[in-house]
């Protein structure tokens, strides 16, 4: 089989770069070996939140103190910035609304009631500008009876540290209640779709709005609508006052909806997506990679002009740790891994672990190496890549979406 570029990773950051390039005509192939780490989506997309215990207003400035080796150094400010814009845009034209700027980070709360820089954050769900412009008045937060999820009372704590007057309730309806029999069944994605029947919504809408009278903002629990955000619309035009969606513990709702939409918008591009099969090795002439095998068509090559590897980091083993080694699995690529295995990681939990900042070598076009030689039309991007750490830098998903962009674009110009 022969495609113009084939994407091993069916994540974020490979579905954007299928869809930019199967937008513009190219024949394309996503070949994903699970589900992604959108399952675990904040309702933000985060750029460059930290250097350090810092927070970083500006990202575009912030990316001059960065290491020549991070992914933004690698494409630079100013490309980063376009990147950014382009990213807002492709996710506006599928109909997902996203607030923020790539020049001034705003703050969201997570689960845990922490207030965090982000970059982009979904319409609806909390956010604010600034600590001094957080102005919520008489807020209640409420959770849904028996939702182990979502921790109000944790919000709760957070806000009121910044000065906000908060008060926690709980609310349910006879569907969600049945729910409750088993609770391993009272997740969010359960509790969006049981919401998706008959008339759930509306009795459920009904009883927010009797016990958030009297208040100016109720916070909820993002777990309204997987398929489409039709219930987050109905919930904000029939409630008197301020609505704002936290997301809850995985599984995240809003991070299905996401994956859901990205999927089919590929597909209905074209692309094909080859979910619950594995690369298990490539066929190189050269520079160049020529094909691919995969573990359930055997010896069936895969053909392509171009390749883009997004299979993530450890979590999803795009990086593998033996006793001594770090390697990438599939194609043995360069990666950086300083020192013995006990300085892999520092013992207090807490602290930046050195092993987050491993990854795959690339050149400036994020062309990966072999034994220091870069592969012309391969192309690794997302978390695989080296010395970004995500989740202290709160940069994973900016790295993910931006690098993807970048490789497409690199293939077609091409």
């Amino acid at each position: 089989m022969r495609f113009d570029t084939i994407i091993i990773g069916g994540g974020l950051a490979g579905l954007v770069a299928g869809i930019k390039l199967t937008s513009e005509g190219q024949k394309c192939a996503i070949i994903s070996s699970g589900q992604s780490a959108l399952h675990f989506f904040s309702g933000s997309f985060d750029l460059l939140g930290y250097n350090g215990t810092n927070e970083i207003d500006n990202p575009i400035e912030a990316i001059a103190g960065l290491d020549a080796k991070h992914p933004y150094a690698k494409l630079g400010a100013s490309t980063v910035a376009a990147l950014a814009n382009e990213a807002k845009d492709f996710f506006a034209s599928m109909g997902v609304r996203l607030n923020g700027d790539a020049s001034a980070n705003h703050y969201r709360i997570s689960p845990t009631g922490e207030l965090r820089k982000t970059w982009l954050t979904l319409d609806k769900h909390f956010a604010c500008d600034s600590l001094e412009s957080l102005s919520l008045g008489k807020t209640l937060i409420l959770n849904i009876d028996g939702f182990l999820d979502f921790h109000p009372h944790f919000l709760s704590d957070g806000l009121k540290r910044q000065g906000v007057d908060c008060h926690v309730a709980s609310v349910t309806i006879d569907e969600l209640q049945r729910l409750r029999t088993s609770p391993t069944e009272m997740r969010s994605a359960n509790i969006a779709k049981v919401l998706h029947k008959d008339d759930a919504i509306v009795r459920l809408t009904e009883k927010i709005a009797e016990k958030s009278q009297g208040f100016d903002t109720v916070i909820l629990p993002s777990v309204f609508g997987i398929y489409d955000s039709l219930m987050e619309n109905y919930l904000v035009e029939r409630l008197k006052c301020n609505v704002k969606l936290v997301s809850t513990f995985p599984p995240s709702a809003p991070g299905i909806r996401l994956q859901m939409a990205l999927k089919q918008r590929f597909q209905n591009l074209g692309g094909v997506y080859m979910l619950g099969d594995m690369v298990t090795n490539g066929h190189f002439e050269g520079n160049r990679l020529m094909d691919i095998h995969t573990a359930n068509h055997k010896d069936i090559p895969f053909e392509a002009d171009n390749f883009i590897i997004a299979t993530g980091s450890f979590f999803s083993h795009g990086l593998q740790a033996h006793l001594n080694s770090i390697c990438e699995p599939i194609f043995n690529l360069d990666v950086t891994a300083s020192g013995e295995r006990q300085q892999w990681f520092d013992q207090n939990v807490f602290e930046t672990q050195p092993y987050m900042s491993f990854g795959v070598v690339t050149d400036s076009n994020l062309h990966p190496q072999i034994e220091g030689q870069s592969v012309e039309n391969l192309y690794a991007v997302g978390s695989l890549l080296e010395s970004a750490n995500c989740l202290k830098e709160a940069s994973g998903a900016g790295v993910s979406i931006l690098t993807a962009l970048k490789a497409a674009n690199n293939i077609l110009k091409r």
